[in-house]
């Protein structure tokens, strides 16, 4: 899943911290091909009244696969000589 979310993050998919309505799946939609969240909304609710019962899966996968700004990419930095310890009394 971390694949998935890293080729997401990648890609800008991101579901934004703040704009959210319910997932923040239009709101990120809408940065990632920089138009609003408003009209990301409609024109997502839209497409989706074309094929009835689609969102329904579409949103909710979406919802998974889109990593969320919250969580941060893990990063692994190469560790150093480790610091003496502390002398106990």
């Amino acid at each position: 899943m971390e694949t998935v979310h890293a080729s997401m993050r990648q890609e800008g998919l991101i579901r934004p911290r703040e704009g959210r309505v319910l997932g923040g799946v239009c709101a990120g939609l809408g940065r990632r091909f920089g138009i609003d969240p408003w009209p990301a909304r409609l024109l997502f609710a839209l497409i989706l009244l074309v094929i009835p019962g689609s969102q329904i899966l579409i949103y909710p996968i979406l919802w998974i696969l889109m990593p969320s700004e919250e969580t941060a990419p893990v990063t692994v930095t190469p560790a150093g000589p480790l610091p003496p310890a502390a002398p106990t009394a």
